[in-house]
């Protein structure tokens, strides 16, 4: 392949990396979610229980669920934001022949930004609405 032909099959393997992170970090945000959400799911599990000991279940699972959770979705926005960094930094490093020719190199970056955003108003709203 001579030097001065295009191929941008190095660019769209860097974005499909990119987006596996997006994908990753999507992943790790919903399992922190859950995982917060589940103390509560405990709690009221047991006001329901007529049982003595259900009754007397200690909050501490409660803030334990709460404090993993909000770890999680933390990791995962952390995650997303430097796989964009990374993304970003070697999309620099490329030459511009191998850039694909009337392609937005920025979307990727800006979808993966927009998410992290979005993790770092649900900690934001996890932090806020714990008990």
């Amino acid at each position: 392949m001579a030097g001065t032909e295009s191929d941008p099959r190095v660019f769209f393997a860097a974005e499909r990396t990119l987006l596996a992170w997006v994908r990753t970090g999507i992943a790790i945000i919903a399992i922190g979610f859950v995982v917060s959400r589940f103390g509560l799911f405990i709690q009221l599990l047991a006001v329901q229980s007529e049982s003595a000991a259900a009754s007397e279940m200690p909050a501490d699972h409660t803030v334990l669920s709460a404090a993993l959770g909000i770890a999680f979705v933390v990791a995962g926005t952390f995650s997303i934001v430097f796989a964009a960094y990374q993304h970003r930094r070697f999309i620099n490093t490329l030459p511009f022949n191998d850039r694909p020719a009337a392609y937005s190199t920025k979307f990727a970056v800006l979808l993966a930004s927009m998410v992290a955003l979005l993790g770092t108003a649900l900690t934001a709203y996890l932090v806020i609405s714990q008990p």
